[in-house]
């Protein structure tokens, strides 16, 4: 009866590595996604955030590069621990586990947030943003950003085109007679700002704001999704942790 016993718990420990192993390995993967989308939202958007006057986007986005790096050297660190059955090591990783989990809480948390006052700040900040530092020599960040975001999305000004005419660029001799910037033109050729027709510029309902709104609050739910997703796959393996760390005996001193 005591030898069924001891195979049957020996059976149930081979089990758990073999479960925890698989877990660590897609979790590793996991890892490298939840880093790219941190990456691609810092590298491909960098422009939009330079429009933004909070940093909770951008906090975001750094929290999930140093989430997933975290999660890709824990998986390592998981696979070694299950594989070595030293019950230190699991306990370490128990414990990066957990704060990968309160990280990506953070980020799902700080996601939230920043989606229930992104209207407020846009309606507050675009528009100066726009039309006081739009070609100003110390902001050719913004000014890239404002041609990228005018193309991209097929709009005008921040509320509209009209709102242009209160650019302090538009009003200097440098706009050489352009009403809106070139980038608000359909097809976008030297000095076609000079006509703000209709058929010559992008007449969009709402402006820019409301285009750029959509995006972050798309890529938002994106970044929410992702902290809060991995971080509930992170408790299977905070369980899975617990019960090899039981099933396996002190180690000797």
């Amino acid at each position: 009866m005591g030898v069924y016993e001891e195979k049957k718990e020996t059976c149930g420990t081979v089990c758990l590595k073999y479960l925890l192993f698989t877990f660590n390995f897609l979790f590793w993967l996991a890892g490298g996604g939840v880093m790219a989308v941190g990456v691609w939202t810092l590298v491909e958007k960098s422009d939009y955030i330079s429009l933004l006057s909070s940093k909770t986007y951008a906090a975001s986005a750094y929290i999930l590069v140093l989430a997933g790096a975290i999660v890709m050297v824990t998986g390592v660190l998981g696979c070694c621990a299950t594989f070595k059955e030293q019950r230190r090591l699991l306990r370490v990783y128990f414990v990066l586990l957990l704060c990968i989990f309160l990280l990506e809480i953070l980020v799902g948390i700080l996601a939230y947030i920043y989606y229930q006052q992104l209207n407020e700040e846009l309606k507050q900040n675009l528009s100066e943003t726009m039309t006081q530092k739009y070609k100003q020599s110390s902001h050719e960040h913004v000014t890239r950003a404002v041609d990228k975001l005018q193309q991209e999305f097929k709009c005008c000004g921040s509320n509209s085109s009209s709102d242009w005419a209160e650019s302090v660029w538009i009003r200097s001799r440098d706009a050489d007679g352009r009403m809106v910037p070139d980038s608000c033109c359909k097809t976008r050729t030297d000095l076609c700002g000079r006509r703000d027709h209709p058929s010559n510029i992008y007449k969009v309902e709402g402006g820019c704001i409301t285009k750029l709104e959509k995006f972050i609050l798309d890529h938002l739910k994106i970044i929410g999704a992702v902290g809060v997703g991995i971080a509930c796959v992170q408790v299977i393996g905070m369980v899975f942790t617990c019960c090899l760390y039981r099933s396996l005996k002190a180690e000797p001193y």
